[in-house]
């Protein structure tokens, strides 16, 4: 059996960090939004019992370090498959990388969306999801999708209304992020300012969109520069953007749009300087089966 899925890329429309728990790891307080802008995943079992990964783009690791070949190697630990296992994993890599955008994360989620497909093991969502976050805090969002909060270590996600279709423009700057790194800076702020979390909230959930928009922050954008995040920024916001901000630990900026035309003009402006911008849409949902064979 061979599958070929859609993994969605994400933006947080919100990201907070509300404190460190015993163990190291931070508590999260974010909403996530799933965009089109796609890796194409494909899962194919094979003879044998190894997992083997491929990608179309060079420097993407093809070992057992991908986040693709851990979440096999922990599907198949939860549902005690131990023969029959081998399975060769391909990614067709569009979602930029280093870019806060959970392309690896999608890329995890859709594998064991497949799995569970391949194996005709029927888990249900809630499981693939504790499986997905022991390998990556946005894993479990990544398999819900659409619009949703995501606490603690990301390991609760909960559903919001779908915001509206609106034109998100994606701009990546040349450098990118470290997520090690990232938290390393987060952790050394003094005095953070914290978004209005519950404010946000509220309004999504009485599906007030536009009015949400006002409120997209990221505590990360505290914590560091990026080099041409501010011009990115200002361009977006000229150009009449609802939000311009930082997703994820960065490094990738994206201006959410009322209309089409006012986001193409962005894009023009940006797109000497920055050659990976994309066009995108909000979607509602982080992974789709696009193929069975």
């Amino acid at each position: 059996m061979k599958l070929t899925l859609q993994a969605n890329s994400k933006i947080n429309l919100l990201l907070d960090i509300t404190g460190i728990k015993k163990n190291g790891y931070h508590k999260l307080f974010t909403i996530m939004q799933s965009l089109d802008l796609a890796d194409t995943i494909t899962v194919e079992k094979t003879q044998g019992g190894e997992i083997t990964v491929s990608c179309n783009v060079d420097g993407i690791p093809t070992d057992k370090s991908n986040i693709v070949y851990k979440c096999a190697e922990r599907f198949f630990e939860y549902t005690g498959i131990k023969e029959n296992k081998g399975i060769h994993i391909h990614i067709d890599k569009k979602v930029p990388s280093q870019a806060g955008m959970g392309g690896g994360s999608g890329d995890g989620a859709a594998v064991l969306v497949a799995l569970n497909k391949i194996f005709e093991t029927n888990l249900p969502e809630k499981v693939l999801c504790r499986i997905g976050v022991k390998v990556g805090a946005d894993i479990p969002f990544c398999i819900v999708g659409g619009t949703a909060l995501a606490l603690d270590t990301g390991a609760v996600v909960a559903p919001l209304p779908d915001i509206e279709k609106y034109p998100v423009v994606i701009v990546k700057p040349k450098d990118g992020v470290s997520t090690k790194e990232a938290y390393a800076a987060v952790d050394s702020v003094e005095n953070m300012k914290h978004p209005k979390n519950n404010v946000m909230l509220e309004l999504l959930a009485d599906s007030e969109s536009d009015e949400a928009m006002k409120y997209c922050s990221n505590v990360f954008e505290q914590a560091f520069d990026i080099a041409g995040r501010v011009d990115i920024k200002h361009v977006l916001n000229k150009n009449g953007a609802l939000a311009a901000c930082m997703t994820g630990s960065g490094s990738v900026v994206y201006g959410i749009f009322k209309e089409e035309k006012m986001a193409q003009k962005a894009i023009d402006q940006l797109k000497d300087d920055f050659p990976e911008v994309y066009l995108c849409h909000p979607v509602e949902y982080g992974v789709k089966i696009t193929e069975i064979e």
